[in-house]
């Protein structure tokens, strides 16, 4: 049977990452609330003038961009029309095929080769800020035309050069980065619901 930790330490367990939760959206509050504004508006710009958005990420970032193209596609609280947003992690038979056939670091950028149109939007979920696949979609949505958003906790250097704007979490531990990717995912949502 499995034997949880004694009450207190349960209390002082979750009370500690609650207060580490609050503390990272203040943070991304004061000093990123600019780059999720920006951003929200090239995504809004790009669905108003026809153009799709794609979205990647690995392990729970895909879990991510699969949730925010769910709520681009369907609505988020308004009932809207549907717009148009593709997780680039879905697709299970691509995605054997191109790592299988090219590697890993391709899996993303082949999808934005052969779906990506200028004008479109690349929203790229990284946690460390250093995936391979990630940071080859990225080259691959700028030379075919595409604006890029990055999603990233404190490690910009090699994703800020490759894109239109980078949402940085000011936070060290994954879960806590993950938790506001998620919150700037429907702080877009709410843009989208709101302007489009």
């Amino acid at each position: 049977m499995f034997d949880c930790v004694n009450v207190a330490g349960v209390n002082e367990l979750l009370s500690n990452s609650l207060r580490e939760h609050l503390a990272t959206i203040e943070k991304l509050l004061d000093a990123s609330l600019s780059d999720v504004e920006r951003s929200g508006r090239l995504i809004c710009e790009a669905l108003k003038d026809g153009n799709k958005i794609l979205i990647c990420g690995n392990g729970g970032s895909a879990a991510d961009a699969q949730h925010i193209a769910a709520e681009l596609i369907g609505y988020y609280e308004s009932q809207r029309r549907s717009w148009p947003a593709i997780a680039l992690t879905t697709d299970t038979s691509a995605l054997t095929a191109v790592s299988n056939d090219l590697g890993f670091e391709h899996v993303f950028a082949r999808q934005v080769a052969g779906l990506a149109q200028p004008g479109d939007v690349l929203i790229a979920i990284s946690t460390s800020g250093k995936s391979k696949n990630v940071l080859r979609a990225l080259e691959q949505a700028k030379q075919s035309g595409c604006k890029t958003i990055a999603l990233a906790g404190s490690f910009t250097e090699t994703l800020q050069p490759l894109c239109d704007v980078v949402v940085a979490v000011p936070a060290a531990r994954t879960a806590r980065i993950q938790e506001a990717h998620i919150t700037i995912g429907h702080l877009w949502c709410e843009m989208v619901d709101q302007f489009s």
